[in-house]
């Protein structure tokens, strides 16, 4: 039985995009034989300045979430990332193990930090590593990621292979990224150009899978579109990003491809399309959000939940990072 690992900040409301190209790929691995583990990064999530009466809110939040979307406790391991100190023990061994160069050629950093890279805090430049260490606390061999995250998973093991040839070992295994190649990339409803996010300024940017039957109907009623019909063909949609992202939507809710889509749409004006995409979407999210309120409501048994979570994270991470900091020439603990 392999073990799975993936984490999500706790920051902002999860969004449509999240829930497409992650969350729901989270519930399905349940199904499986393999071990899942869950992390709410809200040790990455300081990587900026977060206000910390809303950091705990919005970790209970993301938490909530999750258990709406289908994530069992009793199947999965979810947890908080700061309850398990496993975690932050391991990721400073590969700050040290981690080479400057390999860092500098991290683009998710030069992404966030912009031109302004001397004014942003060191966490977000070395998080790569911290990330490399969640997953190898529990000795994860395979971590669901989007395109966007495979140059992580080539850090990650670098840091494996370096840890164990400079102590001799071979106590870190490989990490194989698991890109779920029928998840949706889904774009801003305003520029489809750019990915949905969950830190856009613009709340009409987004579908946020706690919105309500109104507010996702009137999103997508306003979403950015072109005054072409419909094509019949996938290839069509090529120079047309907004239409392509609204036809991709529709695709990943209801489970079919694209062309499947435009069959049954082609030369159909955006009005009857969008009326049908608010409607599924409607199906789809308000009963996820719904749930989420109502795991909301009770915030004491939210944090037993974590809390137990975190207990058995432990369990796994302790023995494995204590073997580490053996390794490295650290005393026991006791």
């Amino acid at each position: 039985m392999a073990r799975i690992f993936s984490g999500i900040q706790p920051t902002g409301i999860a969004t449509l995009g999240n829930y497409l190209g992650a969350l729901r790929n989270w519930v399905a691995l349940q199904e499986g034989e393999d071990e899942g583990i869950y992390c709410l990064v809200d040790l990455h999530a300081i990587t900026v300045f977060q206000d910390p009466a809303a950091l705990r809110e919005q970790t209970r939040q993301m938490a909530a979430l999750l258990l709406a979307c289908g994530i069992d406790p009793e199947r999965s391991v979810l947890f908080h990332q700061s309850a398990v100190s496993a975690h932050a023990r391991l990721g400073w061994i590969f700050n040290c193990v981690a080479r400057m160069g390999w860092l500098k050629r991290m683009t998710q950093f030069k992404d966030k930090a912009g031109k302004d890279q001397e004014a942003v805090s060191t966490g977000l430049f070395v998080y790569p590593n911290l990330m490399a260490a969640d997953i190898h606390a529990y000795h994860a061999t395979k971590v669901p990621v989007g395109d966007d995250q495979l140059q992580h998973i080539e850090l990650a093991n670098d840091i494996a292979e370096k840890f164990n040839h400079d102590f001799g070992v071979a106590f870190f295994p490989r990490i194989e990224a698991v890109v779920q190649k029928e998840s949706a990339r889904v774009m801003s409803l305003r520029d489809g150009t750019k990915k949905m996010s969950k830190s856009d300024p613009s709340d009409m940017s987004r579908i946020n899978m706690t919105d309500t039957a109104d507010v996702i109907a009137q999103k997508i009623k306003k979403a950015k579109t072109d005054p072409e019909p419909l094509p019949e063909h996938v290839k069509d949609l090529e120079g047309r990003p907004e239409a392509r992202n609204l036809v991709g939507i529709y695709a990943a809710i209801m489970g079919q491809k694209p062309h499947e889509v435009l069959h049954q749409f082609a030369g159909s004006g955006f009005g009857p399309f969008k009326q049908r995409l608010a409607d599924v979407l409607v199906a789809h999210v308000e009963p996820i959000g719904r749930r989420t309120r109502e795991y909301l409501a009770d915030p004491t048994a939210l944090d037993h939940v974590l809390q137990a979570g975190a207990r058995k994270a432990e369990a796994i991470a302790e023995p494995i990072v204590r073997e580490a900091e053996r390794l490295v020439g650290f005393l026991p603990r006791g």
